[in-house]
């Protein structure tokens, strides 16, 4: 578990990005299949909001929404504003223009975001001049200071390399670069450090926390990793089986969650776990989409399930503007990470 920091402050005027119940699903030939189900949050101006959870509970797929990036057998229910505007409803035409402009999103695997028979000083000008009115020369300066933000060594001369000639870390900074080029209000990380080793994991989480603070950029981290989100974020959204389980400041869920999810993800972090004893995990899997259960969602691996617990669970309002979607969250105490 990272040191406790300061946390950033979010801004406290009107939200930046507000999403209202947000619906996911996925239409087949025997029907539909829902994948997230209610999902509402906010982001304001300048914050960094965590969403975790692990593989399959709907976190990458609610970025992507977001940004109509999801295929067409896709259909999303609900309300996403930005800035005013209702990105559910505006036409492919203002969505394009938005995109990479005022929100940017970073992809889990650079190598496949990139594009390999392009010099990553083309994909860099591309980006800049499908935005904003600047000349080639201009653009190519841009790319450059992008590159040297992100701290890219040479990057005059490595403007012109191709992806496969960077590393994992490399690539991955300059997608950042890429996501930043346009001073976006808003850029959507998606597990931007999943395939990246320890160091370098560190290293692009530093740059990302830095470039928010300096340019007042707002950010939503999408990751399995806690210990990330804590060093990262000022809000935390834990997301299980399609559907938000608590939301609260990072702070507060590491002193005392109010959701069993939220307190098994942190108690199986390695780091808190006494050598020579077993890892704690969290029992079962998540469930398919197409067998989710009645009532709770996580009552199958739940410790704490008693009778009540196959009823639908609302999200309920806490105190210190948390919500959690569990009955028993004002009865139980469970454990966190950080001892007060």
């Amino acid at each position: 578990m990272a040191q406790h920091t300061e946390r950033p402050r979010p801004a406290q005027d009107t939200p930046l990005l507000s999403v209202e119940n947000l619906s996911i699903s996925f239409a087949h030939p025997g029907g539909e299949t829902a994948i997230t189900r209610d999902v509402s949050f906010t982001v304001a101006a300048g914050e960094r909001l965590g969403v975790v959870g692990e593989s399959g509970c709907g976190k990458s797929v609610t970025g992507l929404a977001l940004l109509g990036l999801l295929p067409a057998t896709a259909r999303v229910r609900g309300a996403i504003h930005f800035q005013g505007e209702d990105l559910s409803r505006l036409p492919a035409s203002r969505l394009r223009r938005l995109r990479g402009s005022e929100i940017s999103m970073i992809f889990q695997e650079p190598m496949s975001a990139l594009d390999p028979v392009f010099t990553i000083g083309e994909q860099l000008t591309e980006t800049l001049r499908s935005h904003r009115k600047v000349s080639r020369k201009e653009a190519r300066e841009r790319a450059i200071e992008a590159l040297a933000e992100v701290g890219i060594p040479s990057p005059a001369q490595r403007l012109n390399d191709y992806p496969y000639q960077f590393s994992g870390g490399m690539r991955q900074r300059v997608m950042i670069a890429m996501a930043l080029i346009c001073r976006p209000k808003l850029v959507i990380a998606d597990e931007p450090t999943t395939a990246l080793d320890v160091t370098v994991q560190a290293q692009i989480i530093d740059l990302l926390r830095e470039i928010s603070d300096s340019t007042g950029t707002a950010l939503l981290f999408i990751t399995h990793d806690l210990g990330v989100v804590a060093e990262t974020c000022s809000r935390l959204l834990t997301m299980y089986a399609g559907e938000v389980v608590e939301s609260a400041p990072v702070d507060s869920v590491l002193y005392r969650p109010r959701h069993p999810y939220s307190s098994g993800l942190l108690c199986s972090l390695p780091g808190l776990s006494e050598r020579g004893q077993r890892l704690p995990s969290i029992a079962g899997r998540v469930p398919a989409p197409d067998r989710m259960p009645r009532g709770c969602r996580f009552q199958a691996r739940c410790p704490h399930a008693t009778e009540g617990c196959e009823q639908p669970q609302p999200l309920q309002p806490l105190t210190d503007h948390r919500l959690a979607r569990c009955w028993r969250s004002a009865e139980l105490t469970l454990p966190g990470a950080v001892t007060p």
